[in-house]
């Protein structure tokens, strides 16, 4: 009895050794297939989204419905955007407060370099008043549950990222002019920007990195985030389809793209409270502008999770017979 079971454990750590190399290779096939998802979406073929060509009547139009969607929905759309102002109040205050007042700037002209991705709520409403369903502001909030929310998420970070790289340089270029040392006050820091070769030289020279950046976060975002809540098509498949569409329409995208600054640069004047307004519209107007430039029917809706079912107790008779009382 005792040979058999000294010959048994051998065999008995093998078997182990094979389950724990058969988790590990059905983990990492877990990861790539869910690392493929983020990427082309729930297909293996992704379909590339047919891009078409618009003009500059368009985008009146795509602005008159964003206003439409905010006069139907204006609740729900401030109380998305009100973070945008209390968000810029802040900057003001951390920026007055510590002294780093030349990064006032950057860090509220490279807020909008997030804005695709904070709008997502209000892209969600558009998307379901269009299709005639309920546009209460809970379900602004039905994207973190779809299948596209990994994909959302990578994009979202990408931004994120290039928005921190913007105001590192912008940084940069500040101390190449300027040095490290602070401005002694609002007033001097003024008269050194606009009489002054380095004031000049830093308007200059920001402006047009910042201008390099502009464009490359709307070539990402023109389209990318309503085609994720609208098709299961991945994160690398929306990207490349925004580009397309920016290629195809250069001038009608640079129009947009200067709309957009001029309607954040005058909603940010009065203590950045015309964001409330300026912010939902141009979000509403998003979602009307993909629908202009991408063709439908290209590919699979994302899917969202059944609503689970309250399990029902003899209990609770009979006031399961009365739910609205609950």
């Amino acid at each position: 009895m005792a040979r058999d079971v000294t010959a048994q454990e051998p065999r008995g750590q093998f078997e182990v050794g094979l389950g724990r190399h058969a988790i590990r290779a059905m983990t990492t096939e877990v990861s790539v297939m869910a690392f493929s998802n983020i990427l082309v979406g729930a297909v293996a073929r992704p379909v590339q989204p047919e891009v078409r060509r618009i003009g500059i009547a368009d985008l009146r139009d795509v602005l008159a419905k964003g206003i439409d969607d905010f006069r139907a929905m204006p609740t729900h759309a401030m109380f998305l955007c009100i973070v945008y102002p209390v968000v810029g109040l802040l900057l003001a205050r951390f920026t007055f407060g510590y002294s780093v007042l030349p990064l006032l700037y950057p860090l509220v002209s490279g807020f909008a370099l997030v804005g695709p991705a904070a709008a997502l709520g209000l892209y969600e409403l558009s998307r379901r008043r269009e299709a005639g369903r309920d546009t209460s502001g809970a379900h602004a909030f039905d994207v973190l549950e779809s299948s596209s929310i990994g994909a959302i998420a990578a994009l979202g970070i990408l931004l994120l990222v290039i928005f921190v790289i913007w105001v590192a340089l912008a940084n940069a270029i500040y101390i190449a002019n300027f040095g490290y040392a602070s401005p002694d006050s609002i007033e001097s820091f003024l008269h050194d920007l606009f009489t002054t070769r380095a004031g000049w030289t830093l308007i200059i020279v920001g402006n047009g990195v910042g201008l390099l950046f502009a464009i490359l976060v709307l070539a990402i975002s023109a389209v990318s985030f309503p085609l994720l809540l609208d098709r299961d098509v991945g994160a690398a498949v929306a990207l490349l389809t925004s580009i397309r569409a920016v290629i195809r329409n250069p001038l009608t995208m640079a129009v947009w793209g200067l709309i957009v600054a001029a309607l954040l640069l005058v909603g940010s004047l009065p203590f950045f409270l015309g964001l409330t307004v300026v912010l939902p519209v141009l979000g509403h107007a998003t979602w009307h502008l993909y629908r202009k430039v991408v063709a439908p029917d290209a590919g699979p809706p994302p899917t969202l999770p059944e609503p689970r079912k309250e399990r029902r107790y003899a209990a609770d008779f009979p006031s399961v017979l009365f739910p609205w009382t609950k």
